[in-house]
């Protein structure tokens, strides 16, 4: 068994414009996490042609081409994750501010919301890392400039 294989799966953890609030999405069929909400984002791709590419196809994908976000692509805060079916995943969150723009989910979510960082914690279903991992990609945001920021 190879045991050097594992999925990047990086996720967009998306705040409003003014930052109270963190984007939030139900997933739709998915075998871990069914009917739960997450951050948007997705596994890496072979055919990219790189990390800031793979970022911009998955906002594209599960949001839509219309949702404006600029998001610091060169910090993220790594959490490792084991699926049920055993493959391991490397989950780098990324910290991302909402410019503007229509949301259009695809048929991977059933529903998103905006939630209030004040009512995060209370906020169910969520995956478990959600808050802290807000609260780590907040730290990002203290220490980037406008420079670190790429839009999408």
């Amino acid at each position: 068994m190879d045991t050097t294989l594992f999925q990047y799966c990086q996720k967009i953890v998306l705040f409003s414009q003014d930052g109270s609030a963190v984007l939030l999405a139900r997933r739709r069929g998915e075998a871990d996490y069914d009917g739960v909400f997450s951050f948007i984002g997705g596994k890496l791709e072979s055919t990219d042609g790189g990390l800031v590419n793979g970022l911009r196809r998955e906002k594209n994908e599960e949001i839509g081409s219309a949702a404006k976000i600029a998001v610091v692509t060169s910090i993220s805060v790594n959490e490792y994750f084991v699926k049920t079916n055993g493959q391991a995943m490397v989950l780098p969150h990324y910290y991302a501010r909402f410019i503007g723009g229509e949301i259009t989910l695809n048929d991977e979510y059933s529903e998103y919301r905006w939630v209030n960082l004040r009512e995060l914690d209370q906020f169910e279903p969520k995956i478990e890392t959600v808050a802290p991992m807000v609260e780590a990609v907040q730290k990002i945001m203290r220490v980037a400039t406008e420079a670190d920021y790429r839009e999408m």
